[in-house]
């Protein structure tokens, strides 16, 4: 498992090492505000690779841990086109979009790898596996706010071997696990087959409700408190704040799932909806406090934001037979990331006419919306 862990968070670094550079690479351009569009093409590109994945049932009829080799390789790939191609809007936001698609065969999939191998105690390993995402998601702020003085390539570099090192320990030291089942036909009727299982509309509706509030706040993280600094300009210090926001929910990811050996995880998964949601109005009431009332506030709200997601993904596990276990982790994830594009595009709009604290304090809807229509469809039993 520890194996699994550490090449879920070298892959996933490549995530949001985008969004380290946007800066460097807004100046290059001289193009202003274009964070957006580079976490966005990402997030579209996930969306793609996870829907072409679910639909031809990628992690369910090959070796999952293949998958994550290729795709692991791929992703660093088109990291790297970013540095060796010339310089230009459409090029780094391709690039992106094509690190995006490879992504849907290293989180997903490396989540089924982990349902292959527990049975019980999915929720705990899940949640491991999930904290190794956002790890790596916040890696590359952490580089920013060391402020070493490097180029912004290295970031691109660094998280491209970090990307091509993961890929080499699943698939060499990683087989599939002993509870991996193929489902070997390509059907098309599996996904309206997969749409009528009320337990899966019940985990997935809940994840969305998680997905609608979770990568706007990581995206905006940084505007967040470069406004609630009162500062312009993003400092070393602010990158460092923003990594430790975001890492802390790593930690209450593996927290999480070891609380919901002993209460379940839909337990966990609705306290912390519940949670989060309330941080999402508490960030209106914190301008101009001291700051370590708000960044005590941005560090709980960064631990309770995550803690649903690894239990949310293993009520999607649980609720499929094992062969379309997959599938239905891949499609979720799918559908989840379009609502989180929605999410960024919306917030981006809003800013136009709204304080960034503001614009945040509406994500509240997502959690909202979710648990009502997660209570909606629970059913109790799994299949």
């Amino acid at each position: 498992m520890i194996l699994i862990v550490i090449a879920q968070f070298l892959g996933t670094s490549l995530w949001f090492a985008g969004n380290a550079v946007a800066p460097e690479i807004s100046q290059l351009l001289d193009l202003p505000g274009i964070l957006a569009s580079i976490t966005s093409v990402v997030q579209f590109g996930f969306i793609l690779g996870t829907l072409v994945f679910a639909i031809f049932s990628v992690p369910d009829r090959f070796s999952p841990s293949d998958v994550f080799f290729f795709s692991s390789i791929l992703a660093a790939c088109s990291n790297l086109l970013i540095i060796i191609l010339p310089m230009h809007l459409t090029t780094v936001l391709v690039c992106r979009f094509m690190v995006g698609f490879f992504l849907a065969g290293i989180y997903p999939v490396g989540m089924k790898i982990a349902a292959d191998y527990f049975q019980k105690g999915l929720g705990a390993a899940l949640g491991f596996l999930v904290g190794a995402l956002v790890l790596g998601t916040a890696f590359p702020h952490l580089l920013k706010g060391l402020d070493l003085n490097f180029s912004w390539k290295i970031v691109l570099w660094f998280t491209s071997g970090l990307s091509l090192l993961g890929g080499v320990i699943v698939g060499f030291f990683v087989p599939d696990g002993p509870f991996h089942k193929i489902n070997s036909k390509f059907d098309l009727s599996l996904l309206p087959k997969l749409s009528k299982i009320r337990a899966l509309k019940s985990a997935a509706s809940g994840y969305f409700g998680h997905m609608w509030e979770l990568y706007t706040f990581w995206a905006f993280v940084p505007m967040l408190i470069i406004f609630l600094n009162g500062n312009d300009v993003i400092q070393p210090e602010d990158s460092l704040l923003s990594f430790f926001v975001i890492a802390v929910g790593g930690i209450s990811c593996a927290i999480g799932g070891v609380i919901a050996e002993r209460i379940g995880s839909k337990n966990v998964a609705q306290w912390a909806l519940i949670s989060s949601g309330v941080c999402c109005v508490l960030v209106l009431f914190v301008a101009g406090l001291p700051s370590w009332v708000w960044i005590g506030l941005l560090l709980i709200w960064g631990i309770l934001i995550t803690a649903d997601s690894p239990q949310f993904s293993t009520l999607v596990a649980q609720s499929v037979p094992a062969e379309y276990r997959g599938t239905a982790l891949t499609l979720v994830n799918s559908m989840g990331f379009a609502i989180s594009i929605l999410s960024i595009q919306l917030a981006h709009v809003l800013l136009n006419w709204l304080r960034i604290d503001q614009v945040l304090a509406l994500l509240f809807i997502g959690p909202v919306i979710g648990l009502i229509l997660f209570r909606l469809y629970d059913r109790r039993e799994v299949i």
